[in-house]
């Protein structure tokens, strides 16, 4: 059974700063990537950053130069760095991993309220 847990999150004031943590568990033989959506009231799911195994990044537009996603690969685990952050970040985040076979796993999402 395979389990992404993540941590972080809260309420935080506009230009503050937050990090989000995803460690994967179980039975995984490998990870491929890991990232994370995010999800705001009303709107449709959206990529946020991704991170590969060898790790090469990608960023939607909206949060390059504030977000920053990395990992520990010999943790499975991955991190978002994210800073400067404004009231249209405020979504439920979710976590993800693929496996090698572009398997995905979720995480149960984590709630960033930025507040004004």
């Amino acid at each position: 059974q395979v389990q992404l847990v993540e941590s972080g999150g809260g309420l935080v004031q506009a230009g503050g700063s937050v990090r989000l943590s995803c460690a994967v568990s179980g039975s995984i033989f490998s990870i491929n990537a890991m990232g994370w959506h995010r999800q705001a009231p009303g709107k449709q799911r959206e990529l946020v950053a991704f991170i590969t195994s060898g790790g090469s990044t990608n960023y939607a537009d909206s949060v390059k130069g504030r977000f920053t996603i990395s990992r520990e690969n010999a943790k499975n685990t991955a991190y978002l760095q994210m800073n400067t952050l404004k009231l249209e970040d405020t979504a439920v985040y979710f976590c993800y991993a693929t496996t090698a076979s572009g398997r995905p796993y979720w995480g149960q999402g984590t709630q960033v309220t930025v507040s004004s």
